[in-house]
C-alpha cells in the first residue's frame, strides 16, 4: 500500500474520530442545558434543547455513511477496524442520549405549567449533573483512548442508579399522599428514567472505549443498582 494510500486512510480515521468527539460536545450541551431547564423550570431553555436535537441527528448520519464508506472502501482490520466500528456504536449512543436529553425539556415544557416542588427538581438536577459528569469522563476516555479512565465511568455506574431509586421512592410516596401530584410527579419520574438511561448509555461507550484500546469485552457483569422494578412505599401515617 502506497504512502499516500495510508495517509488517506488514517486522515479519514481520524476525521471519524473528530466527528465522534464534535457530536460527544453537542450531546454534553444539550445535556448541560436540559438539566438547566429542569432546576429552573425554564421553558425557553427546553424549546431551545429540543428544537437543537437534529444538530446530533445529522451528525449521526454523517459518522454512519463516513463508516460504510471505509468498511467498503478500505476493507480495515484489526485496530483500525474496532475503531471504525467503535464510531458507529458510539454515535449510536449519543444519539440516544441527544434524544433522552430532548425528552427531559419535553417534560419541563409540560410541568412547568404544575410548578412542581423546588426540591423535586434540584434534586432530578443533582442527577443530571452525575449523568452529565459520566458523560463528560467517558468522552474523555475515548478521546485519550484510556481503558482505565473508561472502566471507571463503568464502575460508576451504580452511583446514578442509587440516586435514582431515592428519587423514585420520594416520587411514589408524593403521589400516595395527594393525588394531584399524580400527573406532574409521573412526569419527573420519566425525568428521571431518562437521566438513569442516560447513565447507562455512557456505560455503554466505557465499554465499547475499552474494548476499541484492548480488543477484549469487560467480563464482568455492570454494577447495575436499580431495584426500583421490585420497589413498594408505604404511605405515610398522618394520624
Amino acid at each position: 500500500m502506497s504512502e499516500h494510500i495510508v495517509k488517506s486512510f488514517h486522515d479519514q480515521l481520524e476525521a471519524l474520530s473528530t466527528g465522534i468527539v464534535q457530536m460527544g460536545g453537542l450531546c454534553e450541551t444539550q445535556l448541560a442545558h436540559a438539566i438547566d431547564a429542569i432546576a429552573r423550570r425554564d421553558v425557553v431553555v427546553a424549546e431551545q434543547v429540543v428544537a437543537a436535537d437534529s444538530r446530533i441527528d445529522l451528525l449521526e448520519e454523517q459518522i454512519e455513511q463516513q463508516v460504510v464508506q471505509l468498511l467498503v472502501l478500505r476493507q480495515p482490520l484489526a485496530l483500525d477496524l474496532r475503531e471504525t466500528l467503535a464510531a458507529l456504536k458510539i454515535s449510536a449512543d449519543l444519539e440516544r442520549i441527544g434524544d433522552l436529553a430532548k425528552n427531559v425539556a419535553k417534560r419541563v415544557m409540560v410541568i412547568s405549567r404544575d410548578a412542581p416542588d423546588a426540591h423535586l427538581t434540584q434534586g432530578l438536577a443533582r442527577m443530571g449533573r452525575q449523568a452529565l459528569a459520566q458523560l463528560k469522563n467517558v468522552l474523555d476516555a475515548y478521546a485519550r483512548r484510556d481503558p482505565n479512565a473508561a472502566m471507571t465511568v463503568w464502575k460508576s455506574d451504580g452511583e446514578i442508579d442509587e440516586i435514582y431509586n431515592s428519587l423514585f421512592r420520594e416520587l411514589l410516596t408524593y403521589m400516595m399522599e395527594d393525588p394531584r401530584k399524580i400527573g406532574p410527579s409521573t412526569h419527573l419520574l420519566f425525568v428521571a428514567k431518562n437521566f438513569e438511561r442516560i447513565g447507562d448509555h455512557a456505560t455503554n461507550i466505557a465499554e465499547t472505549v475499552h474494548y476499541v484500546v484492548t480488543a477484549a469485552k469487560i467480563g464482568d457483569q455492570r454494577p447495575k443498582s436499580d431495584i426500583t422494578s421490585t420497589t413498594t412505599v408505604q404511605p405515610h401515617d398522618k394520624s
